[in-house]
């Protein structure tokens, strides 16, 4: 039977989700891929309990994660039935409906309908009574925001879910929603956002700025912008990497010579500063004090352990930020 490592809690830092009492962990584990039908059910154990041993308390979900949608969720379940349940109070696991989930006019967007019986589903898959955090996956332009937002708050209000978060929204729709949370007495802690070193959308759509007006935190997912933040590319193309296992979101041709040798100008930065990479593009963002969390995916246990390590040196002179910005460009 699992034992949690009893030195857990002395790996990490654990920051606040902007001005609410919730504290996540610095690093945190997305099951967004590796967490399929396709995975081997020992592999998707070994992350899980990887990652709590160290501690990693936060597990990130939404209802499409797959393949096939739902199949995270699912794989989720049966870790938790198996080895996690008995410290559910000690996690937090949150899930998301925005995407694409089912046939029909229902099954997608931001309607009532939507979000509450994907909540619903989510639960069922999962095992579980409640969620900690549960999203709105992303911006829907044609339902009412005053929609969407009722659903979060009768998610909190029934019980099912202890806080709402909002996912790839801009700041001004952030701070039209969060005005309409704060109407309804919901916890609206956290946003979830696209953010690394060669993606700085949210710096340019107000996201983050509006984020920390707000006292509202952010959690980062493609920290490591699809592994391009890493060293895995700078000598050709891995067979066994998501490029050639998983074309959907790392083509051949987003690894163009211009963008390798940008990669490996910051692998020398890194180098420098005595981290890989890797570690260096997740603490480039953990050193900015607006961010919570960087949401990190592992195929491989020991991928989990390296990027921890990103939390023992998250400071940065004013040449090596001025240089990484000069290189993400």
């Amino acid at each position: 039977m699992y034992q949690a490592d009893q030195s857990r809690y002395t790996v990490l830092p654990y920051r606040r989700c902007g001005s609410s009492g919730l504290l996540l962990p610095a690093v945190s584990l997305g099951l967004w891929h590796n967490f399929g039908d396709t995975a081997p059910y020992e592999n998707m154990r070994a992350l899980c309990r990887t990652a709590f041993d160290h501690g990693i308390t936060h597990f990130d979900l939404a209802n499409n994660y797959g393949p096939e949608p739902g199949a995270a969720e699912t794989n989720f379940g049966k870790i938790l039935r198996d080895d996690l349940m008995p410290y559910r109070d000690e996690l937090i696991i949150s899930t998301k409906a925005g995407y694409t989930m089912w046939d029909g006019p229902y099954g997608d967007w931001g309607s009532r309908k939507y979000l509450l019986a994907s909540l619903d589903q989510s639960l069922r898959r999962m095992g579980l009574d409640y969620v900690d955090i549960f999203y709105h996956h992303r911006m829907d332009p044609k339902t009412p925001l005053e929609e969407t937002m009722g659903a979060l708050a009768q998610a909190v209000r029934s019980g099912k879910a202890l806080y709402a978060g909002l996912s790839n929204y801009d700041g001004p729709t952030l701070e039209k929603a969060a005005a309409i949370l704060d109407k309804l007495h919901v916890p609206f802690v956290i946003n979830q956002n696209r953010y690394s070193i060669l993606d700085r959308t949210v710096e340019k759509n107000g996201l983050k700025e509006t984020a920390a007006k707000l006292g509202k935190g952010i959690i980062t997912f493609s920290p490591l912008a699809q592994g391009r933040l890493t060293d895995r590319y700078l000598h050709g193309i891995p067979a066994d990497s998501r490029v050639h296992t998983d074309g959907r979101f790392l083509k051949e041709s987003d690894l163009t010579p211009e963008l390798l040798g940008r990669i490996a100008k910051l692998n020398d930065l890194a180098a420098a500063r005595g981290q890989t990479l890797a570690e260096m593009a997740l603490a480039w963002l953990l050193a900015k004090e607006e961010i919570t969390s960087v949401l990190i995916g592992a195929s491989r246990p020991s991928q989990i352990l390296d990027n921890i390590k990103a939390v023992e040196n998250t400071g940065f002179t004013a040449e090596e930020l001025a240089e990484i910005d000069r290189l993400s460009v």
